[in-house]
């Protein structure tokens, strides 16, 4: 449904190939089914032997922030493969609906090279900034949470009157919409509280989420600045909740 846009435009984006989005979407599905997390390959075993493989797994391609910071080449990549892996299918569904959900018409603006360096180089940062927060933990940190949470930054300023559909518990979980200049700082804002209160053991690391936030909101005024009032109004359904779970062996964010 289109709020305050012409049907041409808000079909042009929504209707517009999203060949990164939808690529990124896949490569982390297939790294999940294909590695321990899932539980579906039956060569990592079963039981101890699956739980085993899954820790070595989150520690050899996850961020491990006590291990970056001491100067190991191979350490330095691991905030980019990092956001490839996911410790479970709550985590991995959720990531993915906020991808796909704001991805293609962040994509579909800002153009596939700008978007891909939008992607990886803020959840690149973002998960060297929670490491930096987090220096001397052995905890590994693996998921794309700060990767799309600067999706969500970059969509907020390229287009803050888009209608997202939000699910809020004191109303029954019943949908309705607001504009994203009301969704989304919101989410930011919860992401703070829950960031202050977070304990140093596995769990959400909100504060890669936050980082991630800022620098996708960031970047899209670099890159646009005033050009980016002609797509500033728009209508993209999607969650109003956040997509980071619980998670036994790992971080993740």
């Amino acid at each position: 449904m289109i709020r305050d846009w012409s049907a041409s435009a808000a079909g042009a984006l929504r209707g517009s190939p999203a060949p990164v989005t939808h690529t990124l979407v896949v490569l982390c599905c297939l790294v999940f089914l294909l590695g321990p997390a899932s539980g579906l390959n039956p060569a990592h075993g079963s039981e101890e032997e699956l739980l085993a493989a899954q820790r070595a797994y989150f520690r050899r391609w996850g961020v491990i922030p006590a291990d970056l910071f001491e100067g190991s080449p191979g350490a330095l990549l691991t905030p980019a493969t990092a956001l490839f892996v996911h410790g479970g299918w709550v985590h991995l569904l959720g990531n993915m609906l906020f991808l796909h959900v704001f991805g293609v018409m962040t994509e579909a603006r800002m153009g596939r090279v700008r978007f891909t360096v939008c992607y990886v180089g803020c959840g690149y940062l973002a998960l060297l900034g929670y490491a930096a927060a987090h220096a001397g933990s052995g905890q590994p940190l693996v998921g794309a949470s700060g990767a799309i949470s600067a999706v969500l930054g970059a969509f907020l300023f390229l287009f803050p009157r888009a209608r997202v559909t939000s699910l809020l518990p004191f109303l029954f979980f019943l949908p309705v919409r607001f504009p994203a200049w009301v969704v989304l700082p919101l989410w930011a804002a919860l992401q703070w509280a829950a960031a202050g209160q977070a304990a140093d053991g596995p769990g959400v690391a909100y504060l890669a989420h936050l980082v991630g936030f800022g620098l996708g909101l960031g970047y899209a005024w670099l890159r646009f600045g005033r050009a980016a009032a002609v797509s500033r109004r728009g209508a993209a359904p999607g969650p109003g909740r956040g997509t980071a779970a619980r998670t036994r062996p790992v971080d993740r964010e």
